[in-house]
């Protein structure tokens, strides 16, 4: 029964995918990269099994990407002496820097094996999908052929852009319809909460110096046991009810006023999207379809193709900003060997 259940479930999603912005295709690399897939699943397998909060902070750093300034992989560079870095706007400090590292860890790994024709971009679009996968999420295919970005966004560009966890559902369908997103999909893509932890600063407010009545008080309670201050450095799970599967708990804590953020909580208050959420909680495979057009469609926000951008020799710069000198070829010789290992 599980079996026809899936085959269900993908012909859903084929047949509702969202269409392809002109330059992506379903099978970019199926000439000059075959192996692109398998690689990165087998690498995440590891990392996911060793640590299953990765799974969540790829997923984390694929919206960070795509929704400032679109999925150019602009949020890997690092700083240079043209600014500082999306990394060090305030909505990416919590970012998970181990994720940084893996991203950057299978673009060696594939560079070994294919050479450089694959986006930091299009890895971190597959490093999300199958970090959904490996925690109990529905498997879809990425539109892939999108190029790395030759510029990182403002600080301010990175604020005005990303959803801050006390935003109302009117600033969430705001945000998201000025991207071409809407109700279903903003609803759908805050399922991605069902996995993962947030430091206390980010909800806090809602505790201290009272608390918010859309809260419930048992579920308040236990939350100044593990953020006993306002300004407390501590970390919860995102969903109590199964924080490590990616499945539908995370509406049916909304359901219960269970919600960790205000812009979770709030998309149960409010009458535009209470529907959404209750038709999440009672059935799971509708969410899994919602989100996978939501995902599909978020990692096609303004994408550089064909002659646009570039494929970074590495995440963190741009190709560029490389010097070519002795200790560089040292470095990329070092990086080639071990990523073969």
């Amino acid at each position: 029964m599980r079996v026809k259940h899936s085959l269900i479930l993908f012909k859903i999603y084929e047949a509702q995918r969202p269409a392809l912005v002109k330059g992506l295709s379903w099978s970019f690399y199926q000439s000059s990269c075959p192996q692109l897939e398998s690689i990165i699943k087998k690498r995440l397998e590891k990392q996911i099994k060793d640590d299953v909060g990765q799974a969540a902070g790829l997923l984390r750093l694929h919206f960070h990407d795509c929704f400032v300034q679109g999925c150019d992989s602009s949020v890997l560079l690092d700083g240079s002496a043209g600014g500082p870095s999306e990394q060090t706007a305030i909505p990416n400090l919590t970012l998970r820097k181990k994720s940084f590292k893996i991203i950057d860890d299978l673009r060696k790994r594939i560079q070994a094996e294919c050479g450089q024709v694959v986006s930091c971009s299009d890895i971190t679009a597959i490093a999300a999908r199958d970090s959904v996968v490996l925690t109990g999420g529905p498997k879809y295919d990425v539109p892939l052929g999108r190029k790395d970005g030759l510029n990182f966004a403002t600080e301010q560009a990175t604020i005005d852009n990303l959803v801050a966890p006390f935003a109302n559902t009117t600033t969430i369908l705001d945000r998201l319809a000025a991207k071409g997103l809407d109700a279903t999909d903003a609803v759908a893509l805050s399922g991605a909460h069902t996995i993962g932890i947030s430091h206390c600063t980010s909800f806090t407010e809602r505790l201290y110096p009272n608390q918010d009545r859309t809260m419930d008080k048992t579920f308040a309670n236990n939350l100044k046991r593990s953020c006993p201050t306002a300004d407390s450095n501590n970390t919860v799970n995102m969903d109590i009810r199964s924080p490590n599967v990616f499945d539908n708990k995370y509406y049916v804590d909304l359901m219960n006023r269970q919600g960790l953020f205000t812009s979770d909580q709030d998309l149960y208050t409010d009458k535009r999207t209470r529907g959404i959420v209750t038709s999440f909680a009672v059935n799971q495979s509708l969410f899994f379809e919602k989100f996978v057009i939501g995902m599909i469609k978020m990692g096609q926000l303004n994408v550089l193709t064909g002659g646009q951008g570039e494929i970074r020799n590495r995440c963190d710069r741009r190709n560029k900003d490389k010097k070519v000198d002795i200790a560089t070829v040292v470095e990329e010789l070092e990086e080639t060997f071990s990523a073969l290992f």
